[in-house]
């Protein structure tokens, strides 16, 4: 009634968002009943409310349109071309959306802003149906024209007064409004067959907002036109055009009145025109969901390959090329240099490497759909480019200090830089590619992929020999960093095609080829002079990581044979050569060690030369450890709390270098385990030994403990029985009450991450099959439930319980026969004969403790023992066993209904309301029958009446749907009467 009186109408339709905001969605003050019955009467209602709407918006637009005068011919109003006829089948809506704009009063806009408003809340909830007419679609297309109406907006601001520039404002806002209901409507994956139809002409009307807005003519060009629209609206027409894409296009495309490549070609012009680098990378975004769409399309449909492919080819070549173009200095310098590229974002990237990522993705993957055309459109750049970077020779003059680069002018130096900055880009890219050069098409694009390696590992060698990285420029501060950057990327891209060159190496095995015996050993002249003290950490590091990639990855027979990496060998097992820095130092060790002890491909075992490999290995860790093994327990006495730096020092340096190898080899076969263990065995026995000294040194803890994790998970079958028992206990030993409860407390988050890997450790070990560890078990209970968990039970903090309970879960999940002797006999006649059960009192005291932990408010422990708990349950039947049912099972299912009714951990509602019915599925008698009217009579704040209410609604339903829906009702009643008492004021009678 409100809003059909015009007086009233504003009033009535905030009143109207207000029901659809308060009664569609309601708060909990409102029993599941009454918001079942409200939500159907508001249902009922939707035909009305909207057909109400739709008369508001085509009042205002048909009185506006009728009034306006005619306007000049404009630059807009000529515009449905080939393009537009295509999207829009019927003339009669490009005439009638070819209209102008109306000019809207004040008043009008508002009652509009607040009609729209209310539609986009209403498509937030209700089905998509019939009730939402194609007039009322029409109508908000034409208030969707708003947004994209630029001489609306320039007259506002040419007639000059304030007042017009809040309605050019205005009008905009109107647009933006528009906008939401439509992507309301677009966001719903569920499209009943009779919506279809007009969903395609949604999408029709919205292309042709879309040509309006990428329309190119003398007066604007797209990215000014783009630059005045509002903000908001660019955003939610991108917002639209993804939804478009990821939910609807595969709906769309099949429908052959809809032209998907003029629809691609009108993204491409709003992608390469967006105004703001965000904008940009939400267009890219939209492309990577189109390629990934035509990519498991073709898979699907591997016949019909070709015709996909040549349909879509075009658009795809231009799109390459663009972002190509795009992250290229020589097209793009302006734009680029507005890019931050010191700042880390979130994700740990520079705006600069967020840009490049992106465009890269893009790239490779036109390059999974058409490989040839990416080739050939990538490599002539790269070359451009290369020819640039290797010509620099001529102008590298030798002055007094060293080598310098002759070119100085200012004009020049600027040419060189974005050059640099290009084919570090472009070297990026060839990397990035190097995926789609292996595998089935090795032998089909070897050609291609040889070019590419061949020119990388000429331009590795180039930078290493003229030493480009200790040049002297005119522009230190810009030209090193570049020539630095470009080396640093030409290691890498190389380092992306080593799963090549392990099959060529495989390839080459059989033919015996020079060809690649060249390669890497070229490879090597390169890398090798650059793993030096003297050389950039950036130029270092990939060196490194280039060097470790060729020993384990390729693994070519003669590797160890090339003189350079001799070279590496002496260097790195010279006491006296200064020592990298950490993280090179045992990226070059892993990879001397992987040469040792990695098998070579397609060799027979006698083939391999294990023992002189052994003998090797054995030497180098002998060099490696050399100081390590000098220390002695003695020379740290327990009292003194602080031991010598240096000690702490040759700690360090050697445990990283050496988990580090035994990490890397963890996986391998056994010879090569055997022969790493065989290497290491003193160190380890030194490890052990200093361990008691350094108890109270947290920090010295941390990584001997993180060692001996690595140990344990890789090497404990070679370690052998009797010595990893004597690790277990020197560590069980060592670890009291009070060490715990120092490390713990006081020693701050160093001490618990010791207590953490001890615990890792442990769960290694009971993770062990077989009966060899099984003794340990009593103790290694006893150490958490006596000693490790009094003391963090009470604890806020969740340091060390996520372990502990992990610890608990895997002592029960793998030794469940140390609790349940459970026989063939008994397991067949289940039932008649009940399991024996054995260790009574340390199972209760694990289980309460996992109800405890319930209790508390850290959201991840519960998620992850809720879990445990349900694994136990469908591994090993927990819930089943008698000890559960009998003492626990209804105490967990009364915690976990407490934790529901209040709300502190909403976010795990589905995965609680399960584990409530599989507890309850073990006894439903005894739940619908007990444990209900016994949960029901222990609430407070409710009456006795508002309890039979509650127990009569429960149903006794026994399917997992209908259960979890009676739970979810009864908590969210519970609620909804305590929260109408609490509000009664004392005193009230209730009836």
């Amino acid at each position: 009634m409100l809003i059909q009186s015009p007086v009233t109408t504003p009033l009535g339709l905030i009143m109207l968002k207000t029901t659809s905001e308060e009664l569609a969605c309601p708060r909990e003050d409102l029993s599941v009943a009454r918001k079942e019955e409200l939500r159907k009467l508001l249902l009922d209602q939707v035909q009305t409310v909207l057909g109400l709407l739709t008369g508001i918006l085509e009042t205002v637009w048909d009185k506006h349109s009728v009034t306006a005068a005619t306007p000049p011919p404009s630059p807009t109003s000529g515009e449905s071309g080939d393009l537009l006829s295509n999207l829009l089948q019927s003339p009669s809506s490009a005439k009638l959306l070819n209209q102008p704009i109306p000019i809207l009063d004040a008043e009008s806009e508002y009652v509009c802003s607040l009609a729209l408003e209310c539609l986009a809340h209403l498509f937030s909830w209700i089905p998509l149906s019939a009730s939402i007419t194609p007039s009322l679609l029409t109508t908000i297309f034409h208030f969707a024209r708003f947004g994209c109406d630029i001489r609306a907006r320039k007259m506002a601001s040419v007639n000059g007064s304030s007042q017009n520039c809040v309605l050019g404002q205005e009008r905009g806002r109107l647009g933006v409004l528009a906008m939401s209901c439509i992507n309301e409507l677009m966001s719903k994956n569920c499209v009943p067959m009779e919506f279809e139809e007009y969903l395609l002409r949604m999408f029709q009307q919205t292309f042709y907002l879309l040509q309006k807005i990428t329309k190119d003519n003398n007066a604007h060009t797209v990215k000014s036109r783009l630059e005045e629209l509002d903000e908001s609206y660019v955003e939610k027409f991108t917002d639209f055009l993804r939804l478009f894409v990821s939910v609807h296009l595969r709906r769309i495309e099949s429908y052959s009145q809809f032209p998907v490549v003029e629809f691609l070609t009108l993204l491409f012009k709003y992608t390469f025109h967006q105004p703001t680098h965000e904008g940009y990378f939400s267009c890219l975004d939209i492309w990577t969901l189109f390629l990934d769409y035509l990519t498991s399309k073709i898979k699907s449909r591997l016949g019909d390959k070709e015709a996909v492919l040549n349909r879509y080819e075009d658009a795809l070549v231009l799109l390459l090329t663009e972002v190509l173009n795009r992250i290229q200095f020589r097209y793009n310098q302006a734009q680029l240099e507005e890019l931050d590229d010191e700042t880390l974002d979130d994700d740990q990237q520079t705006e600069w490497q967020r840009y490049l990522r992106q465009s890269l993705e893009v790239v490779a993957k036109v390059m999974e759909l058409l490989p040839t055309h990416a080739f050939s459109t990538l490599f002539p750049v790269l070359q451009d480019n290369l020819d640039v970077y290797l010509g620099l020779q001529q102008f590298v003059v030798t002055s007094g200090s060293g080598h310098r680069l002759n070119i100085t002018a200012e004009n020049d130096c600027r040419r060189l830089h974005c050059s640099l900055r290009d084919l570090s880009s472009l070297l990026q890219a060839v990397g990035r590619l190097a995926e789609y050069f292996t595998g089935d098409v090795f032998a089909a694009r070897f050609s291609d992929a040889l070019t590419v390696v061949e020119r990388l590992v000429k331009v590795t060698l180039y930078g290493s020999q003229i030493k480009l990285y200790n040049i002297e420029t005119a522009v230190p501060s810009v030209l090193k960093p570049d020539l630095i950057d470009v080396h640093a990327q030409s290691l890498a891209a190389l380092q992306a095609y080593s799963h090549w060159l392990a099959q060529y190496c495989s390839e080459a095995h059989r033919q015996s080829t020079q060809q690649f015996v060249t390669l890497i050993s070229t490879t090597m002249d390169a890398v090798t002079p650059l793993i030096s003290t003297k050389v950039q950490d950036k130029l270092l590091l990939s060196a490194c990581h280039l060097l470790v990639s060729l020993a384990t990855t390729v693994r070519p027979v003669f590797l160890i044979s090339i003189p350079s990496v001799q070279k590496v060998f002496n260097r790195i097992t010279d006491a006296s050569a200064q020592r990298l820095v950490d993280k090179a130092q045992v990226l070059v060790c892993r990879a001397l060690s992987n040469i040792l002890l990695l098998p070579w491909p397609n060799l027979p075992e006698t083939e391999q030369q294990w023992p002189m490999r052994s003998i090797n290995h054995a030497s180098l860790i002998s060099a490696l450890s050399r100081d390590y093994r000098n220390l002695k327990p003695s020379a740290v006495p327990p009292q003194r709390k602080m031991p010598q730096d240096d000690t702490k020092v040759i700690i360090h340096q050697t445990l990283s270098v050496l988990e580090d190898i035994v990490e890397n080899i963890s996986g391998e076969s056994t010879k090569s385990r055997q022969i790493c263990y065989h290497s290491l065995q003193e160190s380890v026995q030194v490890s052990l030994a200093l361990f008691p000294a350094f108890i109270h040194q947290s920090d010295v803890t941390d990584e001997m403990l993180s060692f001996f994790l690595t140990l344990f998970r890789g090497l404990r079958v070679q370690m052998g029985v009797p010595f990893t028992e004597q690790i277990i206990q020197t560590f069980l030993n060592m670890f009291t009450r009070e060490q715990l409860a120092e490390s713990i407390l006081h020693e701050g988050s160093t001490g618990c991450r010791v207590v953490e890997k001890f615990l890792k450790i442990l769960q290694v070990v009971v993770q062990e099959p077989g009966q060899v560890f099984k003794p340990f078990l009593p103790s290694i209970l006893s150490l958490c439930m006596e000693q490790v968990y009094p003391i963090i039970a009470e604890r806020p903090s969740p340091d060390v319980k996520a372990e502990l309970f992990e610890l608990l879960f895997r002592t029960l999940h793998h030794n469940w026969r140390y609790f349940f002797k459970s026989t063939v006999l008994a397991s067949v006649q289940r039932g008649v004969a009940e399991e024996q059960m054995e260790n009574e009192p340390q199972f209760s005291a694990v289980m309460q403790a996992f109800g405890q932990s319930f209790l508390q408010p850290d959201i991840h422990l519960f998620k992850q023992n809720l879990f445990y708990l349900e694994t136990l349950n469908t591994k090993q039947k927990l819930y089943h066993k008698k000890i559960f049912r009998s003492t626990m099972l209804f105490q967990f299912v009364n915690v976990l209904l407490q934790v529901l009714v209040h709300k502190s951990h909403d976010l795990l509602q589905e995965e609680i309301g399960i584990a409530i019915y599989n507890m309850a599925s073990v006894d439903f008698d005894g739940f619908f029958a007990a444990f209900l009217p016994e949960f029901l009579t222990s609430c407070d704040g409710v009456d006795a009446n508002q309890k039979n209410v509650l127990g009569r609604n429960f149903k006794m339903d026994r399917d997992l749907p209908s259960f979890t829906q009676n739970v979810h009702r009864l908590v969210n009643d519970l609620r909804y009467y305590r929260l109408c008492n609490d509000s009664l004021p004392p005193g009230t009678v209730k009836l």
